[in-house]
């Protein structure tokens, strides 16, 4: 149910915000387009990851490295066939995004050592014995905000630790899955695909400023996660 109806939200308001942008006709009887052959062998790297990661994630063995080879391996291939040098391509890769990774996995390392996590894990604890249904529901607004603040990312990690820390019960852990899904819907900073995405469309040309996604996020986000967390906390 929560999912549904964040998911329904986040359509509808979509749908609304963008109306404009929307309306008028789209082109008809265009020519279709044939996936190359470097096309299809790239697709067929991407499902061939996609169905090695589900078998490595299986065996809880760490995603990093068979993404890196996958994705290698694939790029290498396309290469080839197409007889090309590798340097256009490694020039448009997104270099700067690597050091924020990063030093967002410093950043959550530092907080684990300085006993900060500890201190969430001890007070999301607390809160929980005594009223999980509020605890749930700040612990669900606090990710979701702090994901902008600091990316989805580190976020995700230390609600991970704190609530293995904690122990805590099935519908907090719910509450924080939730925000720190739909809290990088608000802002530009949230996720680490926004990133990637602006970086994608500026090299075309286009661009989206922060104040612009934010006046989208407000209307969008906000209200699909008070749908999302209230029906989870309702639920029991």
């Amino acid at each position: 149910m929560p999912s549904l109806l964040s998911i329904g939200a986040t359509y509808v308001l979509l749908r609304w915000t963008q109306r404009e942008a929307l309306a008028g006709t789209c082109e008809a009887n265009l020519e279709p387009l044939r996936l190359s052959s470097s096309g299809r062998v790239a697709l067929a790297g991407i499902a061939v990851t996609a169905v090695v990661l589900l078998a490595v994630s299986a065996f809880d063995v760490p995603l990093g490295l068979p993404t890196a080879i996958l994705g290698a391996l694939t790029a290498i291939v396309v290469l080839i066939q197409e007889r090309k040098s590798p340097v256009p391509m490694i020039h448009e890769i997104s270099w700067s995004v690597l050091p924020l990774v990063a030093a967002l996995f410093v950043l959550v390392e530092m907080l684990d050592h300085t006993g900060v996590i500890r201190m969430l894990a001890a007070l999301t604890q607390a809160g929980a014995a005594h009223h999980e249904a509020t605890t749930a529901g700040w612990a669900g607004a606090a990710i979701a905000i702090g994901s902008n603040l600091m990316n989805n990312l580190p976020a995700g990690l230390i609600a991970s630790s704190t609530v293995m820390q904690a122990h805590s019960p099935e519908r907090v852990i719910d509450a924080l899955l939730i925000g720190v899904d739909l809290g990088p819907n608000l802002s530009i900073t949230g996720s680490l695909a926004t990133i990637l995405w602006l970086n994608a469309i500026r090299r075309e040309g286009e661009d989206v400023s922060f104040m612009r996604f934010l006046k989208v996020g407000v209307v969008v986000m906000l209200p699909a996660l008070v749908l999302a967390l209230g029906a989870r906390i309702l639920i029991g």
